[in-house]
């Protein structure tokens, strides 16, 4: 009897459970979008409009989207920024769609693309510079029935915009190298200066940043080389950035320094911090690496240098432990 009861309190409380589930299902939702262009550069005079038009495309269930523009400002000397909570900035904005304004959500059915033409207008009086805004576009997850829930994501995707203002088409390019180094292993103070030391193995790891100090964006181009004590040289090119105003950021050469550090059992150096450019091969002696870097025709070039000393620790530190165990073994046979 006891059986009876518990396989009928078993079938009672699984059918209950079924009922809940397929009258409350939980709906999940695929997001996927794209903006293009990713990135505007725009250069106008004041009193000037000009209009863009972006393309919106939706690969992913139906959802409902807003459009609105916010101001940003460099977060990092990685490249990475910070989008501001309220509009700010002499630039107006709005869209030429007859369907479709800022900040008002629009229907995006799956597979269905969107063109959203952004008008850009600057005033009269604006003063030259630059001014940088995104172009957000973000789902709303639409409203459920009460008691349901909700698995929606909410999705924001965006484009920066970069806008300098000038009157006289001219930018002021005012930049300058603010470090230029080796993060060595070892370092070594002597009275004429300081020697980084790595061990011939080791992977050389490069740090290259460039200050704005202008009021305008720039993209530095330039090269690194690598020079040897026996007459070897190694090119690294630097890849174009956008530096923007009053900020700082890395620089990247090629061949790209994202590392895979996640294998890692002691987290090397270059793991710790994104560098520029990392070396690697056998070195040994003293290496000097020099930077030098533009901003485009007719403009000055800037200098950088930094050296380093490789040599074969671990090489000759196994040497010495085979030639002790070697000398062991030599010794005990002669007593023997």
């Amino acid at each position: 009897m006891k059986f009876v009861k518990f396989f009928s309190l078993l079938f009672l409380t699984t059918a209950l459970t079924f009922i809940f589930l397929f009258f409350n299902k939980v709906y999940a939702q695929s997001v996927s979008l794209s903006l293009s262009p990713p990135l505007l550069e725009v250069f106008i005079k004041p009193g000037k409009t000009i209009m863009v038009a972006y393309n919106l495309q939706n690969y992913g269930d139906p959802v409902i989207c807003q459009a609105k523009v916010l101001p940003f400002e460099p977060k990092d000397n990685y490249g990475n920024i910070r989008i501001r909570s309220e509009f700010e900035g002499p630039i107006r904005f709005s869209l030429d769609n007859a369907d479709l304004k800022l900040d008002q959500p629009f229907f995006l059915k799956s597979k269905g693309r969107q063109q959203i033409l952004l008008r850009l207008r600057v005033p009269e009086r604006a003063p030259e510079g630059d001014y940088y805004y995104t172009l957000l576009v973000e789902t709303q997850p639409p409203p459920v029935n009460e008691g349901k829930a909700s698995g929606r994501a909410k999705v924001t995707i965006g484009s920066n915009i970069l806008v300098t203002v000038t009157g006289s088409e001219t930018v002021q390019i005012k930049g300058k190298i603010a470090l230029f180094d080796v993060l060595p292993r070892f370092k070594l103070n002597l009275g004429f200066g300081e020697l980084k030391i790595f061990d011939s193995n080791d992977k050389i790891p490069v740090v290259a940043v460039v200050e704005n100090q202008g009021r305008n964006f720039i993209k530095p181009e330039g090269e690194i080389i690598l020079r040897g004590n026996f007459g070897e040289t190694a090119k690294y090119n630097i890849l174009p950035q956008n530096i923007l105003s009053q900020s700082q950021r890395l620089l990247s050469a090629t061949p790209s320094a994202q590392i895979d550090c996640g294998n890692e059992k002691k987290m090397p150096i270059f793991c710790q911090k994104p560098v520029s450019l990392l070396l690697s091969g056998f070195f040994i002696g003293k290496y000097n690496l020099s930077l030098s870097i533009f901003f485009g025709e007719n403009t000055p070039k800037l200098f950088a240098s930094t050296s380093f000393i490789a040599l074969p620790f671990k090489l000759i530190f196994g040497f010495l432990i085979a030639l002790f165990i070697a000398f062991f073994i030599i010794k005990k046979i002669s007593n023997d």
